[in-house]
């Protein structure tokens, strides 16, 4: 790497099943210190046991992302301690997880609008806040790196008819926060790259993560690759995005999925 001075990571919701190997694969290079916001107490205990354990160099704050008072709180901590933030990913997420006996009803017709405002700020307003907030620290610097955690359905809908044998559709909250996010690094990455602030996007595909069995013989069937990804096959765009090596890279979708989105 060109730069090889310690760089400040904080990644949103990383206690959860990607931003836990976002944080992993960052943490390989030695001069990365990783910061972890997340709300789930749970989460958080989990992970530090991990952290205890294999002596990882991640730090984690319980954070809630949808209130602004809680995020300023939580960097003014972060700056007295590190004195800056280099890198932000926004990985933050309610995602749908596809299993039988689904209680949600997703319905586009009776979608309930207190989920659907839950999930956009949890998805949506939380990146915003976090770019607001970091982007003004960045600015200071004249030096960041923002990476924004999309998905494939950021430039293609749902395939419904795989959900169909768990009578349950898609949400539309996930497809409209996939997209906007990348709306987010289009917007962000213009506007900030003459302050040294590159802003791009990572869209995984599908991830194994033990779903329901006919759903994954569904999507594999979908995908050219014929699987679906490991969560640690993520490791080298992470690293290539958040490193210098990506120097000359902004507004970018970059779209890791087995070749689904291409047919």
């Amino acid at each position: 790497m060109k730069n090889k001075k310690e760089k400040i990571v904080l990644i949103t919701g990383g206690c959860g099943f990607l931003g836990w190997e976002h944080a992993k694969s960052l943490i390989e290079l030695s001069f990365y210190k990783v910061i972890i916001v997340d709300n789930s107490l749970r989460k958080i205990k989990e992970r530090n046991n991990e952290i205890i354990a294999n002596n990882l160099n991640i730090e984690i704050f319980k954070c809630n992302i949808e209130k602004k008072k809680e995020i300023k709180q939580i960097l003014i901590k972060i700056l007295k301690k590190y004195k800056k933030i280099d890198i932000l990913i926004n990985n933050a997420s309610i995602d749908f997880v596809p299993k039988s006996k689904i209680k949600k009803n997703n319905d586009f017709v009776k979608f309930n609008l207190g989920r659907w405002e839950k999930e956009i700020k949890v998805g949506l307003t939380g990146a915003f806040l976090f770019c607001q907030l970091v982007g003004k620290i960045m600015k200071k610097n004249n030096y960041g790196i923002i990476l924004n955690i999309a998905s494939d359905l950021s430039v293609i809908a749902p395939n419904q008819s795989l959900y169909k044998h768990l009578n349950t559709i898609k949400p539309v909250t996930y497809s409209i926060i996939k997209s906007g996010i990348h709306g987010l690094t289009l917007y962000l990455a213009s506007l900030w790259a003459k302050n040294g602030i590159r802003v791009n996007t990572l869209s995984p595909g599908g991830v194994f993560n033990n779903q329901d069995k006919l759903f994954i013989k569904k999507i594999e069937s979908v995908i050219p690759m014929n699987r679906m990804a490991n969560k640690n096959e993520y490791y080298g765009a992470i690293k290539f995005l958040c490193t210098d090596e990506s120097s000359y890279m902004t507004g970018q979708n970059i779209i890791i999925d087995g070749g689904r989105t291409i047919i």
